[in-house]
């Protein structure tokens, strides 16, 4: 990861492939709250294609975090803790993320995040291979991220973030829960209609 991305949380640059990808991505996530009641489609969950593979190692949840500068993991650990209810926690998020938050896309990291059990394989291949593809295809619109892959450590705010964003939805999620971030190269990127 470069520094500015590892202190920042967000890739520095200016892509109009990145800009396009994070308006969609915004989009696409306040539609799933507004009218998926925060289910998550094809457009949230990319296939992952590792290098040299034929097919995909399967599909990941990915979260897309506001950058530290915007964060609202604060907000996101009240609704939490709030209450142990877990209807209302989730009637909460959705009200809290359908809302407003989704609306600036300049607020956002381009590193998405997704968690896996603490002994995933899956977890561990995509960490020794240090890079994938993923492929986002909703909407008549595709997205092939070529992405450098890291496990996040806890301190990270991204892995925080996403840790606040996962309990809203599953209180249960296991404290060892790890979390990689990936991170597009946007000039190895594509993106086409469908």
């Amino acid at each position: 990861m470069s520094m500015a991305a590892l202190v920042l949380g967000v890739s520095v640059t200016d892509h109009p492939l990145r800009q396009q990808f994070m308006k969609w991505q915004c989009r696409v996530r306040q539609l799933a709250m507004r009218d998926n009641h925060g289910r998550p489609d094809d457009a949230i969950s990319p296939a992952v294609m590792l290098a040299g593979e034929d097919a995909a190692m399967g599909h990941i949840i990915t979260v897309m975090n506001k950058s530290p500068g915007y964060s609202l993991t604060a907000e996101l650990q009240h609704i939490s803790r709030k209450t142990h209810d877990p209807a209302q926690r989730r009637e909460q998020a959705m009200q809290f993320l359908s809302a407003t938050y989704y609306q600036k896309q300049h607020e956002f990291s381009d590193i998405l995040t997704a968690t896996f059990m603490a002994h995933s394989q899956g977890a561990a291949k995509l960490h020794k291979a240090k890079s994938c593809t993923l492929v986002f295809e909703a909407y008549a619109q595709r997205y092939d991220l070529q992405c450098n892959v890291w496990r996040l450590a806890a301190h990270n705010p991204l892995y925080q973030a996403t840790m606040a964003h996962n309990q809203l939805f599953n209180p249960a999620i296991a404290p060892d829960t790890i979390i990689l971030g990936f991170e597009p190269d946007w000039q190895a990127s594509s993106a086409a209609r469908t």
